[in-house]
């Protein structure tokens, strides 16, 4: 199976990035970082949300951190 990003497993999991978040015990803006790799991902966070969104860590495509500025 091909990897999918962290926008792509949410939505498959029919999940707003509200209802993600509140699920997670983060904010949505959290998840919003998240998913644009504006934040690094803890891997206990990485789990969780791998557990959330029945897809196994190996799936998940993990976005690079991007540079500001």
């Amino acid at each position: 199976m091909p990897k999918i990003t962290l926008k792509a497993a949410r939505v498959n999991a029919l999940m707003t990035q509200d209802e993600a978040a509140k699920a997670l015990g983060k904010t949505k803006q959290t998840i919003v970082n998240w998913e644009a790799g504006m934040t690094e991902i803890k891997y206990r966070d990485l789990v969780a949300m791998s557990e959330l969104y029945e897809m196994p860590i190996e799936y998940l495509k993990i976005p690079e951190k991007t540079k500001k500025g």
